[in-house]
């Protein structure tokens, strides 16, 4: 384990350990802070929005919560990991209940499927639509097994800042596929193209395109599979108190409505930051749990070799995200906890949104319905929604100000038309968030939902690394950085910072 004797910090009173800052309340900087706090650090995590959680934040309205972002848990025991850090269990503080099915996907023509972890329910699923298929489904699901051993158990919290690190795992790439598209990666085994939908959308859920994102990200059906998709109670802001809480009880600090304008770099050395107001923050390391892209341009001034902003205006980001909440003043018990609405079209609605950054007239769309588990998230007798619509990111052009309220009008009618009907009379309140909403609130390059796109090219070393090649002292967590988007991702991020943070030395 790397030790390094650092300096006493500019700190009053007693504390004298050595002091971390972390910039940005997302769960990367979160599981951060924790883990820091673990290893002997002074943690202040530095979050310029009103709440804690980032794009985990959640809306309060007219008696109704919504989870701004993430609505499911997979790999549950990287949270566990964090409490269990801290001499807790957390299912002291957090609930989570498992979902099934974990989601049933419903297609144009009515079809639908129920996506669980039963193995003979989804045989017998696979069944239905395609008997011929069952053997293919059986022999993919075999694939991202291994697949998930390899990517997700062995290297997910390794770190990837050296290349060599990439040479010692492509013989692996190549054998796991990859170099391929999930898509192409799923066609190998199954035939039916409703199938094909299916079982390789899964990159959708971390801002991939299925069609180019590398067949790696099939380790994803196996890791729902042998962990399962749950849903902490109470919504995803309880692991965001519960989080909270232990970093406070480690002796650390949150603050609100803290802007950070730039990190200090003396020497090639980040010394600490400097907030918007012109408050300045000394630190021994500094953690970014921003934007990695606005890490670079902004906070670090675009000055940096290998994440220059040139190169970043070249790299591809990942898709924008238009978010629709609403509740309504009854139940609509026919919808589960989680749908999936696929449009008319799938390839072609893809090359839409990721290459000709067009909004297009359809759309595939993700129906959250949390109070088909916890009705304590409505007043009695409500449901709370969330609709979700991938869109193009900000390099599309579109005026969001303009566009927003005629499409959600639009997804509105799509509702009430296919598994919603009676919506129109039964909303009580609403909101919408955009692309330019996630520019806004959380400074995401492009409006992007998940910083840059997970294509192979911009994996593993080829992506932001969580230990900064230009300034010393500078760490990187959250999805623009290794492994990537989506809960695991993120908290793996954090776990690489064991490898590549040294402990913790209280000077003497």
């Amino acid at each position: 384990m790397l030790t390094l004797a650092v300096k006493p910090t500019d700190v009053s009173g007693p504390d004298r350990r050595p002091h971390a800052v972390v910039i940005g309340s997302g769960f990367g900087g979160l599981a951060a802070a924790v883990r820091l706090g673990a290893r002997g650090y002074r943690v202040t995590i530095l979050e310029r929005l009103e709440q804690p959680g980032g794009r985990a934040r959640v809306h309060r309205q007219d008696g109704f919560t919504f989870d701004a972002g993430p609505t499911i848990v997979t790999a549950p025991f990287l949270f566990e990991e964090l409490w269990r850090l801290c001499g807790r269990d957390m299912a002291q503080d957090v609930a989570l209940v498992p979902m099934r099915p974990f989601y049933r996907i419903r297609f144009d023509d009515g079809s639908s499927f129920a996506y669980s972890d039963d193995r003979a329910a989804m045989r017998a699923e696979v069944a239905r639509f395609s008997p011929e298929d069952i053997d293919g489904y059986e022999r993919f699901m075999a694939h991202s097994e291994a697949v998930c051993r390899v990517g997700f158990e062995e290297l997910g919290h390794v770190p990837f800042d050296r290349f060599r690190s990439m040479l010692r795992i492509a013989p692996d790439l190549l054998r796991l596929s990859g170099h391929r598209s999930v898509y192409d990666v799923v066609a190998r085994f199954l035939r039916d193209e409703r199938l094909r939908t299916i079982f390789s959308f899964h990159p959708l859920l971390i801002g991939g395109n299925p069609f180019r994102a590398s067949g790696i990200y099939c380790l994803i059906a196996h890791l729902e599979r042998r962990w399962g998709v749950h849903f902490a109670m109470g919504g995803t802001g309880s692991l965001v108190n519960g989080l909270v809480g232990l970093i406070r009880g480690q002796g650390g600090a949150i603050r609100c409505g803290a802007d950070v304008a730039r990190i200090g770099v003396e020497s090639g050395v980040a010394t600490g930051v400097t907030l918007r107001d012109g408050e300045t923050i000394a630190a021994d390391i500094v953690v970014s749990n921003a934007d990695s892209a606005t890490t670079y341009r902004t906070l670090l001034g675009g000055a940096t070799r290998r994440w220059s902003a040139r190169r970043l205006a070249r790299a591809a980001s990942s898709m924008g995200l238009f978010v629709w909440y609403f509740g309504t003043n009854r139940k609509f018990p026919q919808v589960d906890h989680h749908t999936i609405l696929m449009g008319p079209r799938y390839r072609e609605l893809l090359v839409d949104i990721f290459d000709r950054k067009h909004l297009a007239e359809d759309f595939s769309l993700y129906l959250h319905r949390p109070t088909a588990t916890d009705p304590l998230l409505a007043p009695p007798g409500c449901d709370a929604f969330y609709v979700l619509s991938p869109v193009p990111n900000l390099a599309g052009g579109q005026d969001w100000a303009q566009r927003a309220e005629p499409y959600r009008r639009k997804i509105e009618r799509h509702l009430e038309a296919t598994v919603m009907p009676g919506l129109s009379e039964a909303i009580v309140t609403s909101k919408v968030t955009t692309p330019q909403d996630f520019a806004d609130d959380f400074l995401s390059f492009r409006g992007s939902g998940f910083g840059l796109e997970p294509v192979l090219t911009q994996s593993a070393w080829f992506r932001p690394h969580n230990r900064s090649e230009d300034v010393a002292n500078l760490f990187l967590v959250g999805a623009g950085t290794h492994p990537g988007a989506g809960l695991p991702g993120v908290l793996s991020s954090a776990r690489v910072l064991d490898a590549v943070v040294p402990d913790a030395r209280v000077p003497v």
